[in-house]
Order: C-alpha cells, then sequence, then structure tokens
C-alpha cells in the first residue's frame, strides 16, 4: 500500500492566502520526512476552497524541495489550459525530476473559471476528451499536429521528450479524476488509472474500478495493464489517541471552511448549485475515512484496499486548519500507521 497526503492549500476563517500556502509547502515537506509515499495537490480559482491556482507550479517548488517523494497533480483541470502548454510542464517536471512527478487531470466544474480563461462553457461539457487525447500524444510521440474541433495547428516537435527522463522509459504518469460513469469509461479506454473522491465510500469505489475494468477490457487493453492499474482514493486522515478527539478537531474546524470555500463557487451559466451541508458533510467523511487513533486508521486504510482493489491513498491532513497540528498529523501517519500497513 502507498499511502500520500492530499493538499489544497485551504483557506481556513479567519486566515490569510499567505498562511495557507505555507502550510501546504511545509505539509508536503513533512510527508517526506515522515516516508508518505507522495503528495497530491489540488487546483482551484478565485475561491479558498484552495488557496493553489496552479498545481503544476506548487509541483515544481515542491520537487525541488525534496529528494525523494513523488509529487502529482489532484488535479490541473484541464479545460481552462491548453492541452500543449500543460504537457510541456509536466514533461519538464518528468524529466528535471528524475520521473518524481504524476499529472492528474480533471474536468473541473462550470464555474466561472471557463470565461475567465475563455474556454467557454463548451470545453467543460463536451471537450474533455478532445483536450486529454491531445495531451496524451503529446507526453508519448516525437511531434504533435491537431485537427479537431477545439484544437487546430500544424505539426511541431516535442521539446523537452518525456522519455528522456534518466530514470523512466516512458513519459509521465497520467491519472484522471472520475465522477459520473462517462469518466470511468474515458479513464478505461484509455488505460488510465482513477483518482477517486472522498465524497463516496468503498461500495461506490468498488463499483467504479469494477466498471473501469470492464471498459477496459471491452476497449482490447492489456490483461497485465487492467490488473495493475494503481487508481488513487482520495480521503481525510486525522490522528488523535481517541476517535471521539480526532471528530471532534475536524468537526470544529472543517465546516468553516467548507462553509466559505465551496460557497464561493460562482456558475458560468448561472445555473443553480446545491451545496452540501458543511457539518452533516464533515460528519460523513469521519465515517468513511481513517480519523481515529493510529490502529483505527490503519484498519480502515485497509478495509478499504480490500473491499476496492486500490492500494494508493491521497489523504487530506490538514483538516484541523492549524500548521502546528497538521504537521503533527502527517508524522503520526508516518510513524504510527504506515508500519502497521501491508
Amino acid at each position: 500500500m502507498r499511502v500520500g497526503s492530499f493538499v489544497l492549500g485551504a483557506q481556513f476563517p479567519g486566515q490569510g492566502q499567505g498562511e495557507a500556502l505555507h502550510r501546504a509547502v511545509r505539509s508536503a515537506e513533512v510527508a517526506e520526512a515522515a516516508g508518505l509515499d507522495a503528495v497530491w495537490l489540488g487546483e482551484h480559482h478565485f475561491v479558498p476552497y484552495g488557496t493553489v491556482p496552479s498545481a503544476v507550479t506548487l509541483a515544481a517548488l515542491l520537487l525541488g524541495r525534496t529528494r525523494r517523494i513523488r509529487v502529482g497533480t489532484a488535479v490541473s483541470v484541464l479545460p481552462t489550459v491548453h492541452p500543449v502548454a500543460l504537457g510541456e510542464q509536466a514533461a519538464l517536471l518528468h524529466v528535471a525530476s528524475g520521473g518524481r512527478f504524476s499529472l492528474g487531470v480533471g474536468r473541473g466544474g462550470p464555474w466561472v473559471d471557463l470565461e475567465v480563461f475563455g474556454a467557454g462553457l463548451a470545453a467543460y461539457e463536451e471537450g474533455f476528451p478532445e483536450s486529454l487525447d491531445l495531451l496524451l500524444r503529446w507526453l508519448s510521440e516525437p511531434s504533435v499536429g491537431a485537427a479537431g474541433e477545439r484544437f487546430r495547428f500544424r505539426e511541431v516537435p516535442v521539446v523537452p521528450r518525456p522519455s528522456e527522463s534518466l530514470s523512466e522509459e516512458s513519459g509521465p504518469e497520467v491519472v484522471v479524476a472520475c465522477t459520473s460513469p462517462g469518466s470511468v469509461r474515458l479513464a478505461a479506454e484509455r488505460g488510465l488509472p482513477m483518482l477517486l473522491g472522498m465524497h463516496i465510500g468503498d461500495a461506490e469505489k468498488a463499483e467504479m474500478v469494477a466498471l473501469w475494468r470492464r471498459h477496459a477490457r471491452e476497449a482490447g487493453r492489456p490483461a497485465d495493464e487492467i490488473a495493475g492499474a494503481a487508481h488513487v482514493s482520495a480521503g481525510v486522515c486525522q490522528l488523535a489517541d481517541r476517535r471521539t478527539d480526532a471528530v471532534e478537531t475536524l468537526v470544529k474546524a472543517m465546516p468553516g471552511w467548507l462553509r466559505q470555500g465551496l460557497g464561493a463557487h460562482v456558475t458560468v451559466d448561472g445555473r443553480a448549485r446545491r451545496m452540501r451541508d458543511p457539518v452533516a458533510y464533515t460528519e460523513l467523511l469521519c465515517g468513511l475515512h481513517p480519523v481515529g487513533p493510529p490502529a483505527l486508521c490503519a484498519d480502515r486504510l485497509a478495509a478499504t484496499a480490500e473491499r476496492t482493489g486500490i492500494t494508493r491513498f491521497a489523504l487530506l491532513t490538514e483538516g484541523s486548519g492549524d500548521l502546528a497540528a497538521t504537521e503533527e498529523n502527517v508524522r503520526r501517519l508516518g510513524a504510527e500507521v504506515l508500519p502497521r500497513l501491508p
């Protein structure tokens, strides 16, 4: 099993954006020292839910500050960027880091971001497959041209070539955030592992893995690729000697962050949106994920792996909103939970 941290740079009530970003960087540095496998970086625009507008930029900083840990985006929002620009950045980080970079991509949401960056609603509703395929070509071919609905340009050379990494024979790992049967099929047909969200439990994640495998077989993907797909399960982790204390920490801090963070999202076309009740959502997350004493947390992760077949985790450890508490949470995850896992 491989356990990593999921970093949003969450801005809690009363905090400045610089404080949130400092906590994000420090928690990633502590994650390497604690022996975690990876750091996964969220990306959001114009909202305090997450103060990282470019996950790939923060990944570059963290790759420069670390030596062992894998750094990935969770996710880079593909409809708001040109896939070639993102591909160039991903290739650069992959080669320069010796293969420690993972590129997670997703559709994002129907937010005002689409207006600001000039992508338009169609890029979100219809354009994701074209963008994803162009990105994948850029990461695997020596030269690329495009003649699609959204992207049209003459053939140009790929520089730098991702396959020229000193430690890797291929380009960076690409992971797709999946929240619907359509996105599961899209990832499966291309043989790409999924990143599954923290809002769903083991049963639904197991169903999505089974659906991915079925679509991958129907698409003719190799059997060993299907069997070895390294999907990632996002979750929340809060450690304490007693479960009640861990739950209390999150219930005190997370609802305020969720209320102001999720509430700040603005749709691009004025469509109505329904926000979860922040307290109920926090309590749901506490019930789904490793929240409590180390032994309980290890058992919860092992149970998820057994039920879903997923053995990689991206765990939100900043739920207290406090820098010192977050660092301690990450250290305990490494020292007291990881040794208990298979």
